[in-house]
């Protein structure tokens, strides 16, 4: 569990972490290598979910080294799937980070949300959503690994 106090706003008690795939960890399919290293030391801290339609039809075999658990889903369901999985493991628990206007529930309703600005973009609404907004993953990944950035980020 990762506990962040952040003053003047909350404290975070994050037991699960819910990732988009595509657009978010994964550029046309693949996980870069730093990425991975990211959610290697994550993984020891909380369990990390890796969400989607699975465009490339990839997400298995290229996750299959790292600690983390795949759930898939129908391209037309993404985003409600993928809200219903958030509360099933409770929104409390929950950081979020997503790119695409499938994550905006998820990202909605996540005790801390983080929207992915990469080279896919953003769904625009996603990023008043949003608890801060991120231009990479590695920046995202490093709110938690560095939780004094998320507290510069946050604080009342």
């Amino acid at each position: 569990m990762i506990t962040i106090e952040i003053p003047g706003y909350r404290t975070l008690c994050l037991q699960n972490l819910l990732l988009d795939y595509n657009g978010t960890i994964a550029l046309d399919g693949e996980i870069p290598e730093p990425v991975r290293e990211q959610l290697l030391r994550l993984s020891e801290e909380v369990d990390i979910y890796v969400l989607t339609a699975d465009t490339h039809g990839t997400a298995a075999q290229i996750c299959a080294d790292l600690p983390v658990t795949i759930r898939t889903f129908p391209t037309g369901a993404a985003m409600q799937e993928k809200h219903r999985i958030l509360r099933e493991l409770g929104e409390d628990s929950c950081a979020a980070m997503g790119n695409g206007r499938n994550d905006l529930l998820m990202c909605r309703d996540a005790a801390l949300s983080v929207a992915v600005i990469g080279p896919e973009g953003a769904h625009g609404r996603l990023l008043s959503d949003a608890d801060v907004c991120v231009t990479s993953i590695n920046d995202g990944l490093d709110l938690l690994l560095k939780p004094k950035r998320l507290i510069a980020s946050l604080r009342g």
